[in-house]
């Protein structure tokens, strides 16, 4: 049996003297690895990821050539090749900046006059609160119409030329841009303003020093998904009535099954598309209201 000393010897706390101290790395030194050391590794980082998408790009155009005519018909899917053909003749022919500038003019003023009114009607039914219940019913009855289905009724009105398109562009953004903003007046700190009114500030800084720069980030998502939109509306009414225009384009394609010309057209509005978003996303970065 062991005696009383070794027992208590067992029993007694070790020395701390002993354990090797553990070096620990300071707070302002930690390094995260998802965050890049240098502006050379965001940059390599982000040549990466665009080499990819090309990647991914060349990759699907050489793919949908290669099945074309050997595994699927060309008369469905067309190829890249004949796609090309098609606007390189609209090119050179000079005819697609005719059908362009009418697309795009159409788009233009029309996500221009939706998106003021729907900024300008969100910021006062979402300051006005007795307002807002009363024409509630009737803004969602008229937005729950079918955008599209305003088309032969605008070109009755309006005729065929650029004012009809231009209005049925401007509605279908309208409410887009409308609802975001007025959740974003309505989602604005109760506590912010009063602190504001208490310290005596009037209604326009208010409005311009608390509630705008509260609902831009709203505004900003309702014109991201206006864009889209806009396009959409310009050439859905080419579709129905118009002599010129991409959507004019597109719907002669089709009528005359010309798949390659048909994407073609498809391909044309997809880089309007690309381009806006892009040009609301450096807006909203040089305003400082990147959530992301």
């Amino acid at each position: 049996m062991k005696n009383i000393a070794e027992i208590d010897a067992g029993l007694a706390p070790r020395s701390h003297a002993a354990t090797p101290p553990v070096e620990r790395t300071p707070p302002s030194e930690t390094v995260w690895l998802d965050e890049p050391r240098s502006g050379g590794s965001r940059w390599k980082k982000a040549a990466i990821t665009h080499l990819g998408r090309l990647a991914i790009i060349v990759a699907t155009l050489g793919l949908w050539e290669f099945i074309s005519g050997r595994w699927v018909d060309e008369f469905w899917i067309s190829k890249p090749s004949a796609v090309w053909d098609v606007l390189w003749g609209w090119i050179s022919s000079g005819d697609i900046l005719i059908h362009l500038q009418a697309t795009v003019t159409e788009m233009a003023l029309g996500l221009f006059f939706g998106a003021i009114g729907g900024i300008a009607v969100g910021f006062v039914l979402g300051r006005v609160e007795w307002l807002a219940h009363l024409l509630d019913p009737l803004v969602n009855a008229v937005y729950s119409l079918p955008k599209v289905a305003l088309a032969p009724l605008f070109i009755l009105w309006f005729g065929v030329d650029l004012l009809s398109k231009v209005v049925l562009t401007a509605v279908v953004c309208f409410f887009l841009v409308f609802y975001n903003t007025y959740a974003g007046v309505r989602d604005v700190d109760k506590d912010l303003v009063d602190v504001v009114r208490v310290m005596g500030g009037s209604r326009s800084d208010l409005l311009l020093k608390v509630v705008l720069p509260s609902a831009a980030t709203w505004i900003y998502t309702g014109l991201r998904l206006a864009v889209p939109y806009a396009l959409i509306g310009a050439v859905v009414g080419e579709i129905v009535a118009s002599n010129k225009g991409l959507g004019f384009l597109l719907a002669r394609a089709a009528g005359t099954f010309n798949t390659s010309a048909t994407f073609a057209a498809l391909f044309i509005l997809m880089l309007i598309g690309t381009l806006l978003n892009y040009l609301v996303d450096l807006s909203e970065k040089r305003t400082g209201r990147r959530t992301s």
